[in-house]
């Protein structure tokens, strides 16, 4: 789990490259360079909206030139690039301290760490339920995923992650959504992070969803050990 002042989110459509180098450069200086921004491209939509054409590697590749060359430039050690297909993960690996991934089992944890070497800094995202009862769980789970998995570009990292069409359908099947969501009690969420740790990741960034939406002080508590 990580501290909301630890790091800040950024899409390349919505903020140009020297707003964001002079917000991190402003937020390092607040609180002592504790601060790793994420970068990432979004998706088509965004793109099209910002009135571009979508270009994924060759934008991104285009906004860490104007990062290198800003006011307060934002170096590559401070900068991290939400990627799942291999050329952003390419360009990670050389242009930032690491990668932020989404919707990823441990089993893709190990093919990116293969992919990125062993000096990156990978930090999957992972949804957890604590619900013991897998048909509640997993409508959780689907409330707040359904719409991502039918998005393209997820919908191709999952099936380069060996999952089918009928996965994908209806919101996720049952196999998809115990393979991305860590439901269960804490032992079990304990597990999942384990497991991708085992895998290869530095950093399990931990998003628990509820079944009303609400603010998780209590499910935060619960998983609180963990960060120990």
């Amino acid at each position: 789990m990580t501290h909301p002042s630890d790091r800040q989110r950024r899409s390349i459509w919505r903020h140009d490259a020297e707003e964001t180098a002079a917000g991190h450069h402003r937020l390092q200086q607040t609180y002592n360079r504790r601060l790793i921004t994420g970068l990432g491209v979004s998706d088509p939509a965004a793109a099209q909206q910002a009135g571009r054409p979508f270009r994924p590697v060759a934008d991104m590749n285009d906004h860490l030139d104007q990062l290198d060359t800003s006011a307060t430039p934002l170096p590559a050690g401070e900068r991290v690039l939400a990627a799942l297909g291999p050329g952003l993960l390419d360009l990670a690996a050389r242009r930032a301290v690491g990668v932020h991934t989404f919707l990823v089992t441990p089993e893709s944890t190990a093919s990116t760490r293969q992919l990125l070497g062993p000096a990156a800094a990978l930090a999957p995202y992972q949804a957890v339920v604590l619900d013991r009862d897998p048909d509640t769980a997993r409508a959780t789970a689907r409330g707040f995923l359904g719409p991502f998995i039918g998005m393209a570009h997820y919908a191709r990292s999952l099936r380069r992650q060996g999952f089918t069409d009928a996965d994908l359908a209806d919101g996720g099947s049952d196999h998809l959504i115990d393979s991305v969501v860590a439901w269960g009690d804490t032992e079990a969420i304990a597990r999942r992070v384990r497991a991708h740790h085992d895998a290869g990741a530095d950093h399990v960034a931990l998003h628990v969803l509820t079944a009303n939406g609400g603010f998780p002080r209590t499910q935060w508590r619960e998983l609180a050990p963990l960060t120990q």
